[in-house]
C-alpha cells in the first residue's frame, strides 16, 4: 500500500527538549489558564461569534449610561477580561489547530507501528503453523499480550516433527 509509511521523520533530542522548552515558555506567560472540567463547560455561558456584536453594544452603553451598570460589575474587571479575551483570540486558533495537527501525526504514526505489529504477529502465527523454529514461542508470549477477544483465539496445531 502507499499509505503504509505516510510519516517518515525522526525528532532529535535537541528537538524534543526545545519543543519542551517553547511550551515551558508558552505556559510561563500564561499563569492564569484555567483547566474545566466537563460539566463546568456544559454550564458557563458562551460568547460566541453570533453574540459579539451584542457584547460591542454593551460596551457602549457601559460606557454611556454607566448608571444602569449592577453595582456588582467591576467595569475594570470586565474591561480586562474582554481585553484578555481578545488577545487570547490572537493565537488561540494556532494553538489549536498546532495541538490538532500533533494528535493527527500521533494517530498516523501510531496506526503504522500497529499495522506493522499486526503484520509481525500474522507472520509468527503463520511461521508457528508450518513448525518453523522459535516461531511457537514468539507466537504464545504475542498471543497473551494481543488486546483482541481472547475467546476467540486458538493456538495453531504445532507442525508435525
Amino acid at each position: 500500500m502507499s499509505n503504509d509509511n505516510r510519516i517518515s521523520a525522526v525528532l532529535s533530542d535537541e528537538d524534543v527538549a526545545a519543543v519542551q522548552g517553547a511550551l515551558a515558555t508558552i505556559r510561563g506567560a500564561l499563569p492564569f489558564l484555567a483547566t474545566l472540567s466537563a460539566q463546568e463547560r456544559k454550564e458557563l455561558p458562551r460568547l460566541g461569534a453570533k453574540s459579539v456584536g451584542f457584547d460591542e453594544k454593551c460596551v457602549t452603553y457601559m460606557a454611556n449610561r454607566a448608571q444602569f451598570v449592577p453595582g456588582f460589575v467591576d467595569l475594570a474587571e470586565v474591561q480586562k477580561d474582554r481585553s484578555l479575551r481578545t488577545q487570547l483570540l490572537r493565537f488561540a486558533a494556532e494553538l489549536q489547530t498546532l495541538a490538532a495537527s500533533v494528535d493527527d501525526t500521533v494517530q498516523l504514526v501510531s496506526s503504522e507501528v500497529w499495522m506493522a505489529d499486526l503484520a509481525y504477529y500474522q507472520s509468527v502465527r503463520e511461521a508457528a503453523h508450518r513448525g518453523r523454529d522459535g516461531a511457537q514461542d514468539v507466537y504464545d508470549d504475542l498471543r497473551q499480550r494481543f488486546p483482541g477477544p481472547r475467546g476467540t483465539r486458538t493456538a495453531p496445531e504445532p507442525a508435525a516433527a
